[in-house]
Order: structure tokens, then C-alpha cells, then sequence
């Protein structure tokens, strides 16, 4: 039966530097082992996978919003659409409540149909040479004054119907003095006959304020304001009468002269 060796001992022995093993050989043992060299310790390098580098884009620079959006430009378009379309309306109803109110009065001229066809016009300055022109039997322009002679009837008939389409822009209240609108001595009289016998005057006085029309007087009665315009194309007949030709002055015929007798006297030397 073998015998139990103490825990003790083999710790010991366990513990103890083991002999060197001695071969059964013919050489000679080593009289001591060598040292063992320390083992190299080999660290093996991993090879680092590279990183790719993240691009990372620029930021974009925020963008400032508008003060008025697109909603809000259409807004005010529309407010001041309708503001327009009231105002419109508005005036719409104020020019249909005048015209209701206030009568449309027709334009009125100082000669109408009813004076009938005008058959003479005579201009009489206050310094000048008078003119007139007449419709003779054959229903022609002749001028009268200041040398009878055949008319331009051109002329001559626009000026009648000029005359025919003097308007009347206002009318004078009665009472007011001729004096005050250069009446009492008018610087021009126009003598109208017609083809019915009638005759009416038309007196040119002041121009007007404003310096679009003259103050006239008809019929040495009413006064108004008349056109200017057509005041002065008439008064171009005393410049320029309607001649269809240039009249030359007939040359008078000569006079005779008596010339006096002188008696010749002999005076008797001494």
C-alpha cells in the first residue's frame, strides 16, 4: 500500500530548482545550463485603413425676406382697385344728379337762320377806311367800298358765314354802362343787311380780361361776349378787302390851267 506523501514536502519539492536531467550518453553534461534569452516580443503593426476626408459644402447665406410678400402686394392692388371703382362711382352719381338738376342749355349765336341770308356786310373802324361787300342782282360778291370791284367769293362768302357763327359766351346784365366794356365808343360797327330786308349792327368794344373774346353790343340794346377769334377774321376784311383782283386807281384826267396874262409896261427913259 503506498504511503501518502505530506502537502508539504511536494511543495517543497515543487518549489526546489529542478537538476538538470543527466543523459546516459558518453559525452560529458554540461557543467551548468545556459540562461535562456528573454523572448522578442514581436508586435505586429495593423495597417490603419485611411479616414475619407467629408467635404463639408459651404453654408449658404440665408436669404433675406422680402418686406412685402407677393400675398401682400396683390392685397393692396385689389384695396385700391375698389378704392378707384368708389371714387368713379361717386363722381358717376354726382354728374347724373347735376345734369338732373341743372337743364343742358344750347349753344346760342348772335345771328341764326331765322335773321335769314346775309346780302351785305359793311366794317366801319372808328379810324379808317370803311369796307363793304354786297351780293349783287346775279346773287354774286361784289365790294362796294372802297373801290367798287368784282370779289374774291371765297373770301367774301366765308366771311359770311363766319359772321353767322359768332356764339354767344355770355350775356351782360342789364344796367350796366357801355362805358365799362369800351361801348360808348366802339372801336368798330359791323352793319349787316339780309336778303328779307332786315338790318342789324354788331359794335366791337374791349377785349375781355381773359383775352379769348371781345364785349359786343347788337342792335345798340344787349350787350354780351363773343369769340374772338371770329371777331377778328371778320375785321380782316378792312385790311385785306376781297378783291378778286388788285384794283388799279384810274388816273383822272387832266385839268387845264389858265395861265395869267401879264401886260408888260415900258417905262420911258429919262
Amino acid at each position: 500500500m503506498a504511503t501518502k506523501t505530506p502537502r508539504t514536502t511536494i511543495e517543497k519539492k515543487k518549489s526546489a530548482p529542478a537538476k538538470p536531467t543527466v543523459k546516459k550518453t558518453g559525452r560529458p553534461v554540461a557543467a551548468a545550463t545556459k540562461a535562456r534569452k528573454p523572448r522578442r516580443t514581436v508586435t505586429t503593426r495593423r495597417e490603419e485603413t485611411p479616414v475619407p476626408a467629408v467635404e463639408f459644402a459651404p453654408t449658404p447665406a440665408s436669404r433675406q425676406r422680402p418686406f412685402f410678400q407677393a400675398g401682400t402686394w396683390i392685397s393692396i392692388f385689389m384695396l385700391a382697385a375698389l378704392i378707384g371703382l368708389a371714387i368713379y362711382l361717386n363722381r358717376q352719381k354726382e354728374t347724373k344728379a347735376a345734369e338732373e338738376a341743372t337743364p343742358t342749355l344750347e349753344k346760342a349765336f348772335i345771328f341764326t337762320e331765322a335773321d335769314g341770308l346775309v346780302s351785305s356786310i359793311e366794317v366801319k373802324p372808328a379810324e379808317g377806311e370803311t369796307v363793304k361787300i354786297a351780293r349783287n342782282a346775279e346773287n354774286a360778291w361784289v365790294v362796294i367800298l372802297p373801290i367798287e370791284a368784282e370779289a374774291d367769293q371765297g373770301l367774301a362768302e366765308a366771311a359770311a358765314s363766319q359772321l353767322t357763327a359768332l356764339p354767344i359766351s355770355l350775356q351782360i346784365e342789364k344796367g350796366k354802362s357801355p362805358s365799362t366794356f369800351g361801348l360808348d365808343n366802339p372801336a368798330y360797327v359791323i352793319t349787316v343787311e339780309f336778303r328779307n330786308g332786315k338790318t342789324r349792327t354788331l359794335e366791337i368794344g374791349d377785349d375781355t380780361p381773359s383775352g379769348n373774346g371781345y364785349y359786343v353790343r347788337i342792335d345798340k340794346d344787349k350787350m354780351l361776349v363773343t369769340d374772338m377769334n371770329g371777331i377778328d377774321a371778320l375785321l380782316q376784311l378792312e385790311f385785306f378787302p376781297p378783291y378778286l383782283n388788285t384794283p388799279t386807281p384810274t388816273a383822272l384826267p387832266p385839268t387845264e390851267t389858265s395861265i395869267p396874262t401879264v401886260e408888260a409896261t415900258i417905262t420911258p427913259s429919262p
